[in-house]
């Protein structure tokens, strides 16, 4: 970082130097770097000046495009980790390049659209927006890590200089944000703050949602401590008896010891009762944006997935019923859910698999973009498979 913010000052003292021996003035149409070079290859003999005006020009643009593409590798990491808070939709949270680099990359090729075609391809409205938000987010950031560094005045001896350093930071970031605004307001700063507040307010909209979702769903949640109490019980309960004769096998798909896996499991019991005694659990832990950040997460989400999984197969043995457990890690919930179903069903051919899903009380466009994709994404798949696939309804 030393060695970048380095070579990047020598290069702006070195441009802003050149622009002042040179006499470098605004000319219509055309970057200053332009009339720069063009003004110091003017007495170059044959035509090699506009050969070098040229390269430097093109050189700048590719460097751009490359700058540019930043934006298209970074968005999907930056919608991740918001996803990871709820300020987002979570599927954004994954790692699947089916949903979150391809989508990522989609939704910020038609924003950047929609922005070109809305200002008509402005460069000085366009100039405005970027420079605008990007000293936004560099004042945020710094009011971030003057936040962090004073939370750590405890902890870290060093505290004082590095938050002086951020501190300066802020002071200055957030003080060339205020002048950019105050003086570019009429010339698209407004419509910059109207976009920018516009994206801020639906993060607001979604997180909201999240909460209310989290509230509905205390009434399911309720079954995880009741059925723990259950299965840490040291007073021996009758189990119930497997149903005598064949006996089918049901392969349910949990995310978790939570209640919209004991709901589905439940539901299997009361809407098919006598059916099956067998229960087959499938859990996939998403190797998503939280966890892929070392071998500790990684190796903390493996015992997680396997330690969730295997409350299920103790309740169902609990109750009277044989079951096994099958758990796998994966960045593609889908793929590996598929996979290890296709598995299930050649050694269990009459198996029938169930899943859960949130139902709501009035189901819109926004609930169904926001919450569980995975489920519809298999009914699609076990159809066409011609697999039996129920779907357990949790009314919230």
């Amino acid at each position: 970082m030393a060695l970048m913010g380095f070579s990047l000052g020598i290069t702006v003292f070195g441009l802003l130097l050149a622009y002042l021996l040179e006499r470098v003035e605004p000319v219509t149409g055309k970057t200053l770097n332009a009339v720069l070079f063009e003004s110091m290859t003017r007495n170059w003999p044959d035509g090699w000046g506009s050969v070098f005006v040229w390269v430097s020009l093109l050189s700048a643009t590719a460097l751009l495009f490359v700058a540019a593409q930043a934006g298209f590798l970074d968005g999907p990491r930056v919608l991740a980790n918001m996803s990871m808070d709820q300020w987002f939709p979570t599927r954004f949270a994954s790692l699947s390049d089916r949903f979150v680099t391809q989508n990522g990359i989609l939704l910020m090729g038609l924003a950047a659209t929609l922005t070109v075609v809305m200002t008509q391809g402005s460069v000085a409205l366009l100039v405005v927006l970027y420079s605008i938000n990007v000293f936004l987010t560099f004042t945020l950031s710094q009011l971030g890590m003057v936040r962090h560094w004073f939370n750590q005045r405890t902890k870290d001896p060093s505290w004082r200089r590095k938050l002086l350093i951020n501190g300066t930071g802020l002071v200055v970031t957030g003080f060339i944000l205020i002048t950019i605004f105050i003086e570019k307001f009429e010339q698209g700063g407004w419509i910059t703050i109207l976009i920018t507040a516009s994206v801020v307010g639906i993060a607001f909209l979604i997180k909201r949602h999240y909460r209310s979702a989290s509230y509905s769903l205390k009434r399911l949640e309720a079954l995880v401590a009741q059925t723990e109490r259950h299965l840490h019980r040291d007073v021996k309960q009758e189990a119930i008896a497997i149903r005598s004769g064949p006996s089918r096998t049901a392969i349910v798909l949990v995310n978790g010891f939570n209640g919209l896996g004991l709901h589905t499991f439940y539901g299997v019991i009361r809407v098919f009762p006598g059916t099956f005694g067998k229960f087959i659990f499938v859990q996939v832990g998403v190797v998503d944006a939280g966890s892929f950040k070392g071998s500790e997460q990684l190796e903390r989400l493996r015992q997680q997935t396997s330690e969730s999984v295997q409350k299920y197969v103790d309740l169902a043995r609990y109750l009277g019923f044989e079951a096994q457990a099958e758990w796998d890690l994966s960045h593609d919930p889908l793929q590996s859910i598929q996979k290890i179903t296709q598995h299930l069903m050649r050694q269990h051919p009459t198996a029938v698999v169930f899943g859960g899903q949130l139902a709501f009380a009035r189901e819109t466009i926004w609930t169904r973009w926001l919450h569980n994709y995975v489920v519809f994404a298999l009914q699609r798949f076990f159809c066409r498979e011609g697999t039996p696939f129920v779907i357990i309804p949790a009314k919230v």
